[in-house]
């Protein structure tokens, strides 16, 4: 919880405390504190095993921590039955960039891309060399001042 939290933080915590509170006080405010935070976690505790025992016995594993939407992903990426360590390892992204890299500035791909291509006359891709028509006066549409 407070991971990024260095030692000069924590002794300006420290002597901001002693200042606010007093060092009379500060003690009874710490005990305060401490005894707030265990309630606090007793609640959540009990509100856990409350839920679970609603859920029944089929959601036995379930973990409150899965609902963190990182937490989550990161569980079912590690997951073996998706496969999607093959997908993830199949794709190549690197090498679709700059193949979309290639074709937006007009330079020919390089290696295999290029020989498939040249085989096919377009192949369905898009030659991106080329500027679009500008449509004539006659293709656009009427104007209708009273709609605008």
């Amino acid at each position: 919880m407070f991971n990024d939290i260095g030692p000069l933080e924590l002794v300006t915590l420290a002597v901001l405390a002693v200042l606010v509170f007093g060092p009379d006080k500060l003690p009874k405010v710490i005990q305060d504190m401490t005894r707030t935070i265990r309630k606090i976690r007793e609640f959540s505790d009990s509100a856990k095993q409350d839920i679970r025992a609603e859920l029944g016995p089929e959601f036995k594993d379930f973990e409150f921590e899965d609902l963190n939407p990182k937490t989550f992903i990161r569980k079912q990426l590690d997951n073996e039955d998706l496969g999607l360590k093959e997908i993830r390892n199949g794709f190549d992204l690197k090498k679709e960039m700059a193949e979309v890299t290639d074709a937006v500035h007009g330079h020919e791909p390089d290696t295999a891309a290029a020989s498939s291509s040249s085989s096919s006359s377009s192949g369905g891709r898009l030659d991106m060399t080329k500027k679009p028509e500008e449509p004539g006066k006659d293709d656009r549409p009427p104007f209708d001042a009273d709609a605008t």
